[in-house]
């Protein structure tokens, strides 16, 4: 095998976000960039010599191109192993098994995850570590540094390798397993949940649709929901991946979903609707007229979690980014177990899981998952929630409603304002930075402020601190607004408002927009946003 050393120079703009780095797709196929940033993951970590890794991606536009780039930077490198999945693909929390079940040094996962897909639209890759979760700060700091220096990288000189068939090549002395990207992931539900109650509850009637939108989940949704648990067939709807997800955008939130939401609210709405996003991390549940929020569903997972086999002695913990709303804290309450609030990204879970002290994780951007894997898992929410529907014996609309009759209701928003100028957003985060101090005892918009900070953390297993991760404001009443900068986008600043406002008792069936009508101006008036952005509303709202 021959090995070239290729001299290259170094990008200004590839410091990781919260899930890797992720930029337009063009930038990912400019010569050297994709290389850079793969040479600087491998000497973020020392090398690749004699290690084994996982490799496989949401199969958008540029995915085998990348993987078979990576596999010619591993074997001049020296690397022992790489798991692929057969076609190049894997889904995000099937990647984090797999490298937790083989024992690897880690995993690159290419996927911009809910961005759109297409040559004119967004790529992303991210390095796992040996723990399957995605790679703390400490590390994308290293590899970012790395970027930054990068002079040469080696890469062998050989022809791509067949993706298609399942089985074992090499690649000089670096032997490669083309895997069934489903298989292991299948086995690993299996273990989890009640596959004989969910087979019955498919078997007396229940109906679904779950739309994979045309990205990595449907071959998994398809094998298990379909084929293993009997769910009939056309229940899985947008089920081939596509490179770039059927001129979509792979988000399961009511906006991009807009079809299963339509037809979940119809009088022709089966007993169930669910979707996950581009890399299967993702998830929505809807029942018939009814939309569960990512927090509530977080919240109403860990309440009814003993259902599930896996979970029946019960749970240690729970843990939800700043951001998601307070529900899971009155859960954890009356379970009698520690709640944690991290910063946004699923990397603060880590540390918590492999600890032991959580097994049910949550973000309000609508991912959730448990100590079986370490990323959020969108076709394992739909598996416990179906897990729960089948031991009790209710409509989802039912759980939803006796959730909220005995925890109470956390109304919740979140308004994304997109591709904001950066430094426009930059000047509201420092202008509200700049109040803080003053802005106890306050009242705006009919609401006093009690509290107002920036939100830092500190690992409690690890020690580690990250500061500076959205601005809180508490107000009198049990309403709380959030402003953050989103590191998931690849043009400009998205300013993310989060809106929350807790009802104990009473009416928990009032218009959302209604409860948070007044937290809403409130949070508007002490940042002066539109003033600052230049925007009158949202570009997305959910």
């Amino acid at each position: 095998m021959t090995v070239k050393t290729i001299s290259t120079t170094a990008f200004n703009d590839q410091k990781p976000g919260t899930s890797g780095l992720r930029k337009k797709t063009r930038a990912f196929m400019m010569a050297n960039y994709l290389e850079n940033y793969v040479a600087a993951t491998f000497t973020a970590i020392d090398g690749g010599a004699g290690k084994t890794f996982v490799l496989g991606g949401d199969g958008r536009f540029f995915n085998r191109d990348a993987i078979q780039t990576i596999l010619k930077m591993a074997a001049a490198l020296g690397a022992a192993r790489m798991i692929v999945g057969q076609g190049g693909l894997l889904s995000t929390p099937a990647a984090s098994h797999l490298i937790r079940r083989h024992k690897a040094h880690g995993g690159f996962i290419l996927s911009a995850s809910h961005n759109p897909g297409g040559i004119d639209a967004d790529f992303g890759l991210k390095f796992n570590a040996a723990n399957g979760g995605p790679a703390p700060e400490a590390l994308t700091a290293r590899i970012h540094a790395a970027t930054l220096t990068i002079e040469r990288y080696d890469i062998a000189d050989v022809p791509d390798i067949n993706l298609d068939t399942v089985g074992q090549t090499q690649m000089g002395d670096m032997v490669i397993d083309v895997v069934d990207p489903v298989a292991d992931y299948s086995d690993l539900m299996a273990s989890l949940f009640d596959f004989a109650a969910i087979r019955a509850l498919f078997t007396g009637g229940f109906t679904m649709r779950f739309d994979a939108m045309h990205a990595v989940t449907g071959p998994y949704a398809h094998a298990i929901l379909e084929d293993t648990l009997g769910a009939a067939k056309g229940t899985v709807v947008n089920g081939i991946p596509l490179e770039d997800f059927g001129k979509g955008h792979p988000d399961p939130n009511p906006i991009w979903a807009s079809d299963l939401m339509a037809l979940m609210m119809s009088d022709a709405a089966p007993d169930m609707g669910a979707a996950s996003d581009g890399d299967g991390d993702r998830n929505m549940i809807v029942g018939k007229g009814t939309y569960i929020t990512p927090s509530d569903s977080l919240a109403m997972l860990a309440a009814n979690a003993h259902l599930a086999p896996a979970y029946r002695d019960g749970i240690t913990g729970i843990a939800r980014s700043m951001p998601t709303s307070a529900a899971a804290d009155r859960v954890a309450d009356a379970l009698g177990v520690p709640c944690f609030e991290t910063p946004t990204g699923w990397k603060f879970f880590g540390t918590l899981l492999d600890a032991g002290r959580v097994t049910i994780c949550g973000e309000e951007s609508a991912g959730t998952g448990s100590h079986h894997v370490r990323e959020k898992d969108g076709l394992w929410a739909v598996l416990l929630w179906l897990n729960i529907l089948a031991a009790r014996g209710m409509s989802v609309a039912e759980v939803q409603a006796d959730h909220w009759q005995r925890f109470g209701r956390n109304y919740y928003a979140r308004h994304d304002y997109e591709a904001v100028e950066t430094a426009r957003a930059d000047k509201m985060m420092a202008h509200l930075r700049a109040q803080l101090d003053g802005l106890p005892g306050q009242s705006h918009a009919g609401l006093t402020v009690t509290k107002a900070d920036d939100f830092a953390y500190t690992d409690p297993v690890d020690g580690s601190t990250s500061a500076a991760q959205g601005i809180r404001l508490f107000f009198e009443g049990g309403a709380r607004a959030v402003f953050r900068l989103s590191g998931t986008g690849t043009e400009g600043a998205t300013i993310r408002l989060y809106l929350e406002q807790f009802v104990s008792e009473g009416n928990h069936a009032a218009a959302v927009d209604q409860m948070l009508d007044a937290v809403r101006q409130a949070a508007l008036t002490i940042s002066d946003l539109p003033a600052f952005t230049g925007r009158d509303a949202p570009d997305v709202q959910t």
